[in-house]
C-alpha cells in the first residue's frame, strides 16, 4: 500500500487542514509513492521508536519531527539526528498534531480519562463540574494516577473547567472558566493566570497526550480497509521524578 493512500485515509479521519498555521502536520519524511506493509503509531520519535520499526515502513506520530526550516542535515539536533536515521531505514513519517487535538485527543482525555462531560470549542474542552478545587485536584490525580501535581489555586470552588492537552497556556486570554487544565505551565504564565483569577492544574505534556496511540488505533483499526499491519509503540517521557 502506498503512503499516499494512507495519508488520504488519515485526512478523512482528521483533516490536515484543521491544523494551526504554525504546525507541520502531514508528511514530514518520505515519499507518497512508497509501498509500506506496516504502520507504527507513536506519540513522538526517539531512539527506542526508531530501533523497533522495520525498514520500509511508516510511522504516524502526534508531534511533527520537523517544525522549522532546516539548513543542513547533520546529526547535531533532535530533528536532524532522527531524520537521518529514518532516511537510512527508508521509513516515512506522518504527523497528526493540532488537527488531531481538535478532532479527537482533547475530547478523549476529558471524557474517557477524566470522566467529564462537556463540549469542545476548537482547542479547548469545557465542562461544568461544580466541585471544590481540592476535589477537582484529587479527581485529576486519581484518574491520571499521579502522586503529586502542580497547581495554582485562586478560588475554593470551581464551577467550570477548561481542558487542553499538551501545552495550552498560549490560549489563556481566551479561557472562559474558573480553572484551566493543561501542561507545560511556566512561572510567568502562572502569575498571569493568578492575576486573571483562573486556577491552574498542570496535567503535563506527555501525561496528557500519551493516549494518542490508543485513540488513533481505535479510529483506524478495522476501518483502514487495506492489507497493512498496525502496531502501537510509544516514545518515552524524557522527564523522570527522583
Amino acid at each position: 500500500m502506498k503512503v499516499r493512500t494512507i495519508y488520504d485515509f488519515l485526512n478523512e479521519v482528521s483533516p490536515f487542514e484543521y491544523q494551526e498555521e504554525w504546525d507541520n502536520s502531514g508528511l514530514n519524511v518520505g515519499d507518497y509513492n512508497q509501498e509500506v506493509k506496516k504502520i507504527y503509531l507513536s506519540l513522538d520519535i526517539d531512539e527506542s521508536v526508531i530501533e523497533k520499526v522495520e525498514d520500509n515502513s511508516l510511522i504516524i506520530t502526534h508531534h511533527p519531527l520537523i517544525f522549522r526550516g532546516i539548513k543542513r542535515v547533520v546529526p547535531n539536533s533532535f530533528s536532524t539526528k532522527f531524520l537521518i536515521k529514518l532516511i537510512r531505514k527508508n521509513v516515512s513519517l506522518i504527523a497528526m498534531h493540532t488537527n488531531f487535538d481538535k478532532t479527537h485527543l482533547n475530547n478523549y482525555f476529558a471524557t474517557k480519562v477524566l470522566g467529564l462531560s462537556g463540549v469542545a470549542e476548537d482547542f479547548v474542552f469545557y465542562s461544568d463540574v461544580f466541585m471544590s478545587f481540592d476535589e477537582l485536584v484529587n479527581l485529576v490525580k486519581n484518574k491520571m494516577n499521579l502522586e503529586k501535581i502542580k497547581v495554582v489555586k485562586t478560588k475554593d470552588f470551581i464551577e467550570r473547567v477548561a481542558i487542553t492537552t499538551g501545552a495550552g497556556m498560549s490560549l489563556l486570554s481566551g479561557i472562559k472558566a474558573d480553572c484551566f487544565l493543561t501542561g507545560d505551565i511556566k512561572y510567568h504564565e502562572a502569575m498571569d493566570a493568578k492575576a486573571r483569577g483562573i486556577s491552574l492544574i498542570d496535567i503535563g505534556h506527555y501525561d496528557s497526550e500519551k493516549y494518542f496511540t490508543d485513540v488513533l488505533y481505535k479510529a483506524i483499526d478495522g476501518e483502514i480497509g487495506f492489507d497493512v499491519e498496525i502496531i502501537k509503540i510509544n516514545s518515552q517521557n524524557p522527564f523522570s521524578l527522583i
